[in-house]
């Protein structure tokens, strides 16, 4: 087993009102000797923005600001910008989250060339009603059983004067092009989902339905084990090894106590990231302290940012929706877990 060691809270809440509920899930960037954390910020109501924070090292914060810098300016997001996740391409930096309007909860993004501000470029992911996403999806054959179990909100069809839409999170760019082609990864539960384009014009609705055509080769990682039998999602931006493109993602695990939500690992083919080369058939870390066990939601542990020092990799995550914490591990260890535990052997 790997060794992981828990480096304990790096983040609270604070009294200012945008953050006084909570502060979780954050991007991490390094860029010019300090690291930038983009993170949920949680005021009552649960209605997030996105809060900003300089650290001078993996644990040492810097310089925190008492406002958002990102916060909801259009109907889309009228309720909330969550969950954020950065990658820097091609000079770029591409910031993405949930945008919530109240009623759908639909993948976003925004850019940015310095880290201060934001051009939001709007919703990237699908905008269909599960009718139509069942129609497309099952023209080929009939898709796991869960889309429908987790997606079908109720047979609602309308709310609050909205459509009721597919709900398409956690999206999470690769911090490079792959064959010219930009990658992100997005999560319609249960399982995770890959994109590909040359350019942000060509997420279409019309680019969404081909791809719904041939949506069971789009599925990149599906719930196996345990601890991710209920769903799964993307996680911390992938980052580049010798071996592959190393996935952190979160499972989840419905037990009688409760959703359990876990930190896991994978590794994607660098040229195909369609592929699985390999996966830890345990989490990397779950839910152990009582920061993580007790909080806004237990048992959480939510990674949506790393950093590399050398051979360190450190995970920082949300605890408990309320707090961010970071883990830290030997990224030679864990690829050396990860030649144990090839796919291709399974």
């Amino acid at each position: 087993m790997l060794e992981v060691k828990k480096e304990g809270i790096v983040l609270k809440k604070t009294h200012l009102g945008f953050e006084s509920e909570g502060v979780l899930n954050p991007a991490i960037i390094e860029e010019n000797g300090l690291i930038y954390l983009f993170y949920r910020a949680v005021s009552k109501k649960n209605y997030s923005t996105i809060g900003y924070c300089t650290f001078s090292s993996p644990l040492t914060l810097h310089e925190r600001s008492d406002t958002p810098i990102l916060y909801p300016q259009f109907d889309y997001e009228s309720q909330g910008i969550e969950d954020p996740r950065i990658v820097k391409i091609d000079e770029l930096y591409y910031l993405t989250y949930t945008a919530y309007d109240g009623v759908n909860a639909l993948g976003a993004l925004a850019i940015s060339n310095d880290l201060q501000h934001f051009e939001k470029k709007g919703i990237i992911t699908p905008q269909i009603m599960y009718e139509e996403f069942e129609h497309l999806t099952e023209s080929r054959g009939e898709i796991n059983e869960k889309y429908s179990r987790y997606n079908i909100h109720e047979h609602m069809l309308e709310k609050n004067g909205k459509k009721v839409l597919l709900w398409d999170k956690n999206v999470v760019f690769f911090p490079r092009r792959i064959n010219g082609k930009l990658f992100f990864l997005h999560r319609i539960k249960p399982d995770i989902q890959i994109a590909e384009f040359y350019e942000l014009s060509e997420l279409t609705p019309e680019f969404w339905q081909n791809y719904f055509l041939r949506f069971n080769t789009q599925i990149v990682l599906s719930p196996r084990f345990e601890h991710e039998v209920s769903y799964i999602g993307s996680g911390c931006p992938p980052l580049e090894t010798e071996l592959g493109w190393l996935l952190i993602y979160h499972s989840v695990h419905d037990t009688i106590n409760g959703y359990v939500y876990t930190a896991c690992a994978a590794l994607l083919d660098l040229q195909n990231p369609y592929k699985e080369i390999a996966r830890l058939p345990y989490p990397l870390f779950k839910p152990e302290y009582d920061w993580e066990i007790t909080g806004e939601v237990n048992n959480v542990c939510f990674p949506t940012g790393a950093l590399v020092r050398g051979d360190t990799l450190y995970i920082y995550y949300g605890a408990a929706d309320e707090q961010i914490a970071c883990a830290s591990l030997s990224i030679a260890a864990l690829l050396e877990e990860f030649l144990l535990n090839s796919t291709k052997n399974d």
